[in-house]
């Protein structure tokens, strides 16, 4: 078994279909790469525009320069946020809470990252935020960045396991082609054997289908049949000349006796 691997890697079919696994599994680890990069930057798109829609849609219950309805939307929606995968602050001018499930200290306006503490969290958890002045005070909406990177884990977990199973499918694929091709070249070589040691009426079996082996093969069977037409006929003409040399000779073996 060892030495039929041995034998295959050595193969000159082998080597070529290895070489052209390798070439199809970088492309496609290449294509992977920048379908990922896309990905991921259409989703971090879409957590934007759903932050800032929250936010607008949260501000503009301050249109009367009522704070009570603000603040009282900025509870209900902090409320619905059980899990804490969304957050809301909403602070006077002195960094006080006014309303939400969490204070926005330090944070500047537009769109900013930062990692928080919570009870039920995983330490360290990483938030998209986007803060901005309602009136005198500061909103910030916050959205947890623990479904997109759960989603690019899945998408590198299926490009992974993609890649596994297309690079077993390569490398056996080129395994079985190569040792078909292999035995055909194996056949070709135990036909020049045989014509080596004088069987030349061995010829090389042909598959059939016309390929670029078949066509060499019929080549050399070709040559062949010459090679052998033409030994036969120096095999005749050696017998001829022996036929006609002998009959002088046991004239002349006659005349002396």
């Amino acid at each position: 078994m060892t030495a039929t691997w041995t034998r295959l890697l050595r193969s000159t079919p082998f080597r070529l279909a290895l070489t052209f696994a390798f070439l199809f599994m970088l492309a496609f680890v290449l294509a992977g790469a920048i379908v990922y990069q896309m990905m991921s930057a259409d989703l971090a798109e879409q957590l934007d525009d759903a932050i800032k829609e929250t936010y607008s849609v949260i501000a503009a219950t301050y249109a009367d320069n009522d704070l009570k309805e603000l603040v009282e939307t900025v509870q209900s929606h902090s409320i619905r946020s059980t899990r804490k995968e969304q957050l809301f602050s909403l602070t006077d001018a002195a960094g006080n809470r006014i309303a939400g499930n969490f204070t926005a200290a330090g944070l500047p306006d537009g769109f900013s990252m930062f990692g928080a503490e919570m009870p039920g969290l995983p330490p360290d958890t990483e938030y998209r935020a986007y803060s901005g002045s309602v009136g005198a005070n500061t909103l910030t909406i916050a959205f947890s960045l623990s479904e997109t990177e759960e989603l690019e884990t899945i998408m590198l977990m299926s490009f992974g396991w993609a890649t596994l199973i297309i690079t077993g499918l390569a490398v056996t694929g080129g395994a079985l082609l190569a040792s078909r091709v292999q035995r055909r070249l194996d056949g070709i070589a135990a036909t020049m054997v045989d014509v080596s040691h004088g069987r030349l009426d061995t010829r090389i079996p042909l598959t059939g289908k016309e390929d670029d082996i078949d066509i060499v093969s019929s080549q050399v069977n070709a040559a062949l049949d010459r090679l052998s037409a033409l030994v036969e006929g120096m095999k005749q003409v050696s017998a001829d000349i022996a036929h006609d040399l002998k009959t002088p000779l046991n004239r002349l073996q006659m005349i002396l006796e």
